[in-house]
């Protein structure tokens, strides 16, 4: 069916009136430590590039309805995220995408105010979707147990239920290392035991040569009781790409290195997602990263809304991504939808070991009286959230 007959009908009458949609990332910059890999350094454009496909997708179907999409992007350090966000609101724009952890993302949604409307798509917290969540404030970033479902779901599949989790000793790894023991309640997985790998500092890319870390990793994970699989845990890249071939028992390793479950990751090909990729190395030049997928997805989520409704008022905009009428293609095997009791975007989840997609979460079997996606992370009726409306 041609793009244009697929459109409401209220554009194939009003094509000629324009429509201008303001819109603006925001990339927040913050100092972190070198990775253990080179391949894994962040480009210059991460995020930005996203945006700018998303922009060209858009505008793509605003040439048949007569709109125009004006996408800004801006990379700041954290300390002028609000600063940065002020200027966009004095300037009228009140649709942004947020690019940063969760305490400011979570500022920049409150200092936004509830004429705007904040799209996360960086931050994996759960207290964004749960106790801190914010009605001007929706969520294309998948959640830590949104993540971690997947990944246990898998396991379960697989029959190996007994984990041996490995978790490291910064604040991000103990909130991910929570989402861990809960998938394991969850699906009847069993935590056989858990160890912590504490980061003692150094340069991690010198520091830790071949030859040293062949011989520390097997004597760290000596002595375990059975396992089937190794979970490891690890937001801030200490340790977890050294524990494959090098752990003492042969099992396989999962999680934040091995086979890892990621919204997007550059391997993937299946429904679509190869000629998606291509356009994308094409614009950057690199392949595409999750935080490109998060930023275009979250900026195709406003295209799509836009497209539906005739309008790019931010309520209206909430208001219909949050209704059943609203659903959009991601390149992942089901179109996408949003839980109207937190404000979630629903996706499916790759799980990758960087090479090919392994599998896709949620695995075959999981049913649910509404959307199998809801098996990934918290259900209607374990919300804390009451921003929606419960």
């Amino acid at each position: 069916m041609p793009l244009i007959a697929a459109l409401p009908l209220i554009w194939l009458a009003t094509a000629a009136a324009a429509l201008e949609v303001r819109a603006a990332v925001i990339r927040i910059d913050s100092t972190l430590p070198l990775p253990i890999s080179r391949l894994d350094l962040p480009p210059d454009d991460l995020g930005l590039t996203g945006a700018a496909l998303a922009t060209e997708d858009n505008a793509t179907t605003g040439r048949f309805t007569g709109t125009t999409y004006d996408t800004r992007s801006v990379a700041v350090a954290p300390e002028a995220a609000p600063a940065a966000l002020e200027a966009l609101r004095a300037d009228g724009v009140a649709l942004i995408v947020v690019l940063g952890d969760a305490a400011v993302t979570l500022a920049l949604a409150d200092a936004a105010g509830p004429g705007a409307l904040v799209l996360n798509a960086g931050a994996a917290d759960e207290r964004l979707r749960e106790a801190d969540c914010r009605a001007n404030m929706l969520h294309v970033a998948p959640s830590r147990m949104m993540l971690s479902d997947a990944l246990v779901q898998f396991l379960i599949w697989k029959k190996w239920p007994r984990i041996l989790m490995i978790a490291g000793s910064h604040p991000g790894d103990r909130l991910l290392a929570e989402a861990y023991r809960r998938s394991a309640a969850k699906f009847g997985a069993k935590l056989v035991e858990e160890r912590e790998f504490t980061d003692t500092g150094g340069a991690r890319r010198t520091d830790s040569g071949h030859v040293q870390v062949q011989r520390q990793i097997p004597v760290f994970t000596q002595g375990a009781p059975d396992h089937d699989v190794i979970v490891a845990v690890d937001e801030a890249d200490v340790f977890a790409a050294h524990l494959p071939y090098r752990n003492w028992d042969a099992r396989p390793v999962t999680g934040s290195a091995g086979l890892m479950p990621v919204s997007w990751h550059a391997a993937h090909e299946a429904w679509g997602a190869t000629q998606f990729q291509r356009r994308f190395e094409r614009l950057a030049g690199r392949p595409m990263r999750a935080e490109d997928y998060q930023v275009w997805l979250a900026l195709r989520v406003i295209g799509e809304a836009v497209t539906r409704t005739g309008s790019a008022d931010p309520a209206v905009i909430r208001d219909y991504v949050l209704s059943e009428a609203f659903e959009l293609a991601a390149f992942k095997g089901q179109k996408v939808t949003f839980r109207p009791w937190n404000g979630q975007l629903r996706q499916p989840i790759l799980l990758s070991d960087r090479h090919v997609t392994v599998s896709v979460s949620p695995q075959e079997g999981y049913l649910h009286q509404g959307s199998e996606l809801d098996t990934l992370g918290p259900d209607r009726p374990e919300t804390a959230c009451t921003a929606f409306g419960g």
